[in-house]
């Protein structure tokens, strides 16, 4: 609503008229210094040209265009553009929209965009665009600028305008609003033409060319100005320097230490560690470093984890010469990795977050890659590990709005964590700009590798007489419920068996060691209970069969008409539905599935899942689907088409992977 209101014609033209006449207020109240001395005129000779600056400082160069030279700013069409659009409409600039002809990879808006500016370049007015484009890296020039100032013939003129008062956003290219009674610097730099018949290296060094002299004509103005670059390595480094908060954290959890024994021993005991690997929390390691390049991925539990293991089945495949260790956090993990880790790579435990353990660990496998899985932030993990120069980036990254929020009001605690992350992968682009605007140099929103990842597995032991004691009997599925769920499930039951006497409800708990339990609590309000790892099967008098067991939630989706995907009745952000859809199965839904909500939202808008609030609703949904199955079906298929259309994620992540990962080896041999 606000998005829309925002976006509306009377508020975008308001806020351009009033965002105009604030530029041209700050630049009358404001002494400007200029490089060369005659920039106006230096601006004219080239005319027509392509005027370049970075992302960060554009609006105020308006004002020192000679009146007499006609220009078109390219702008994108996304609502937030709109109203620096009217801005510069109002500073005497005409619009080109489009999505930004500078970036690597133009969408139709793009083309259409740079179609536009050849056009416009040959009728003879100057175009007006930033060399680098969102979601980044700022300050690195993309391939379109070049490719128009090849196809136009016209030059690449380099310019950049600065102020010694401003205040700089914490978006990606640390976008400055200027302040009024400053000093300002404009610089105007020297042309570089392309030549028409220029090869691909040539059109590189063209690109790197443009990018160094935007550089210097952006260190030359923040000068002229007396002012510190917010984007300078000085100012970079300042803002990554740890604050009080994050290094009281670290000296706290290195007097902790002690403590670890205990804490893991008190894990242990309720099943929460495995005793035999236990040192390897220590940072410990309990195998040898293989040899050669080593991938170190870490997720964090079991969804995390998968995630992870379709971007390590494929890189193991492509790489054979690279070498993978796996680190997570449970034991329900450690199974799953043990389980589908392809052959050769090596899971290990995560130390706990303590300086000396992260550095014996670090010591140990010294990785030449880091991958950090959605939102496994340890701070001293991260940061001693860019001590060691280990390269870091965060896959299928993801981050709630209060988390953001939280980290948002400490940027001397984020800022020195995100900004160790060379690049991160989110899983949209709103969570792209919430990263970058946390510190990470660059951010991109590619979509959910959940999505891409193969369902779990769909067989487990003894499945064939667990389907002879469950024949004929109408099934609904509780997966990955978390404690408050379970209740509200055992009632939707009751009303629905009061219609369907042959009904069973299958509960996955999310962490198995709550089944026992979990039985206890069911039975003693007179259900029928059977409990798989007891060895139980379901027996005629059976309402509840309780499946706490790990790796074997794929068989159960095959086997339930209607799943019910738990996380989502109590606050906890709900869990996969790409799983459930994948195998078969009719997914039902609370109201809290803020952690997928990319998928949650799309297959709700196509009706390929039902939202429900409680046990009759539950009860109401479940019976509906049960009873039609015409209606079940095509449920379903609305489903694997939305889950289809979000997949992509994988090779994305790939893709860019392999900036960080050596030459394939048949690279390699054809060289």
């Amino acid at each position: 609503m606000v998005k829309g209101l925002i976006a509306s014609k009377p508020v975008v033209v308001l806020g351009g008229a009033l965002a105009a006449a604030y530029i041209r207020f700050v630049r009358v109240t404001s002494k400007p210094v200029y490089d060369p001395a005659d920039t106006g005129a230096k601006l004219l000779s080239q005319h027509p040209q392509i005027v370049a600056m970075w992302h960060g400082q554009f609006l105020l160069l308006a004002q020192f265009k000679p009146k007499s030279m006609l220009s078109k700013a390219m702008v994108a069409r996304h609502g937030d553009a709109e109203m620096l659009g009217e801005t510069l409409r109002r500073q005497d600039t005409e619009l080109i929209r489009g999505a930004g002809a500078g970036s690597r990879r133009r969408d139709r808006g793009g083309a259409s965009a740079f179609r536009a500016s050849l056009r416009a370049l040959g009728e003879g007015a100057s175009i007006v665009m930033t060399a680098d484009v969102p979601p980044g890296p700022a300050r690195s020039a993309g391939e379109g600028i070049v490719n128009l100032a090849r196809m136009s013939g016209r030059p690449m003129v380099p310019t950049a305008v600065a102020s010694s008062r401003f205040l700089a956003a914490k978006n990606w290219s640390r976008f400055c609003v200027n302040l009024p009674f400053s000093q300002l610097g404009v610089v105007v730099g020297d042309p570089i033409f392309v030549p028409e018949d220029a090869d691909e290296d040539t059109m590189e060094a063209c690109r790197l060319a443009i990018e160094q002299k935007l550089n210097e004509a952006t260190r030359r103005a923040y000068a002229l100005a007396g002012a510190v670059d917010p984007l300078s390595p000085e100012a970079l480094a300042a803002a990554e320097r740890p604050g009080f908060m994050l290094n009281a954290y670290r000296v706290v959890t290195g007097l902790a230490a002690p403590l670890a024994a205990l804490i893991l021993a008190w894990r242990t005991r309720r099943g929460k560690e495995e005793p035999e690997r236990r040192l390897e929390r220590f940072g410990e390691a309990s195998v040898p470093r293989p040899q050669g390049f080593l991938a170190w991925f870490h997720a964090a539990s079991v969804g995390e984890a998968i995630a992870s293991l379709s971007v390590i089945e494929v890189l193991s495949a492509e790489h054979p010469d690279v070498r993978v260790l796996l680190t997570t956090g449970t034991v329900t993990s450690a199974k799953l990795a043990r389980a589908r880790l392809p052959s050769g790579a090596i899971h290990q435990y995560v130390p706990l977050d303590n300086q000396g353990f992260v550095q014996r660990f670090l010591r140990h496998w010294r990785p030449d890659l880091g991958v950090f899985v959605e939102s496994e932030i340890w701070p001293n993990l991260i940061l001693e590990a860019k001590a060691q120069n280990v390269p870091l980036v965060l896959i299928n990254g993801r981050m709630s709005k209060r988390s953001f929020r939280r980290f948002r009001k400490r940027p001397r605690f984020s800022r020195p964590l995100f900004s160790a992350f060379s690049l991160v992968l989110a899983q949209n682009e709103a969570l792209a700009e919430r990263f970058s605007q946390l510190g990470a140099i660059q951010s991109i929103g590619i979509g959910n590798l959940k999505a891409d990842a193969p369902p779990p597995p769909a067989e487990l032991p003894g499945q064939r007489r667990l389907k002879a004691a469950l024949e004929g009997r109408t099934i609904l599925l509780a997966a990955s419920t978390h404690p408050g769920e379970d209740e509200i499930v055992a009632a939707a039951h009751r009303t629905i068996k009061a219609q369907r006497p042959d009904l069973i409800t299958t509960i996955v708990p999310r962490h198995p060691d709550r089944g026992p339990m979990l039985a206890e609590l069911l039975r003693n309000s007179g259900l029928g209970v059977a409990l798989r790892s007891a060895g139980e099967l379901p027996g005629a008098g059976t309402d509840i069969y309780i499946a706490d067991t790990i790796g074997e939630l794929g068989f159960f989706y095959t086997l339930a008409p209607v799943a019910f995907i738990g996380g989502s009745l109590v606050p906890h952000g709900g869990q996969n539905p790409v799983e459930p859809v994948k195998l078969g199965a009719a997914v039902l839904t609370g109201p809290h599935w803020s952690n997928f909500r990319d998928s949650y939202t799309e297959l709700l808008r196509v009706d390929g899942a039902r939202e429900i609030g409680d046990a009759d609703t539950l009860a109401a949904a479940a019976l509906s689907l049960l009873d039609d199955k015409t209606a079940r079906q095509a449920m379903k298929e609305r489903a694997e088409h939305a889950i289809a259309g979000m997949s992509g994620a994988l090779n994305r992540t790939l893709s860019e992977l392999e900036r960080f990962l050596p030459p394939k080896p048949s690279l390699q041999h054809a060289s």
